[in-house]
Parts: structure tokens; sequence; C-alpha cells
């Protein structure tokens, strides 16, 4: 059973180095950031499984924290991204 945890932890982090391609070559700034969230969720499932195969139940907390700050990356990012969409245009000199 350890063997197949530790054989998907690095399927996994494979599909995670390719999320991280697009993050350096993402066209949109949207785009990096799924590809963010993508690391996170995959960061996630790694320690988790990690966690299982080790028998480390305190990995569970760090997994857990990187889920918390995978979180708030993305409330950051809609709220930045949010605020510069509605930001208020300088008034302009009629005369």
């Amino acid at each position: 059973m350890a063997n197949f945890l530790l054989g998907s932890d690095i399927f996994i982090l494979a599909m995670v180095a390719l999320g991280l391609c697009r993050i350096l070559w993402g066209p949109a700034a949207a785009d990096r950031m799924m590809a963010v969230q993508l690391l996170g969720t995959g960061g996630v499932a790694v320690l988790l499984l990690l966690a299982v195969a080790a028998k480390m139940p305190s990995i569970v907390d760090v997994a857990l924290m990187l889920a918390l700050l995978a979180a708030f990356a993305a409330v950051g990012f809609v709220t930045s991204a949010s605020r510069a969409k509605t930001s208020i245009p300088e008034a302009t000199d009629p005369g």
C-alpha cells in the first residue's frame, strides 16, 4: 500500500511540475493564478499521501496550512483584480 501511495506522490509531483511551466509562461494573470492554485492543491495532495504512507500524522497539519495559504492567495488575487477593474477614473477638466 505504501508503494502505491508513494507512486501516486511521484505522479502528482510530475503534474505539479507541468503546472510550474504554466506559471512561468502563462499569458495572463488569471492563468498564472490557476497554476498557483494547482501547486497548492497538488502540494496538499502530496503531503496527505505522504502522511499516510509514512505514518506521520503531523504532516497533515502542514498540508492544512498549505491549503489555508492557497485559499488566502486566491482571495487576495480576486480582491486585487476587482479593485483594478473598479478604479475611479481621473477627473478631466472640461475647459
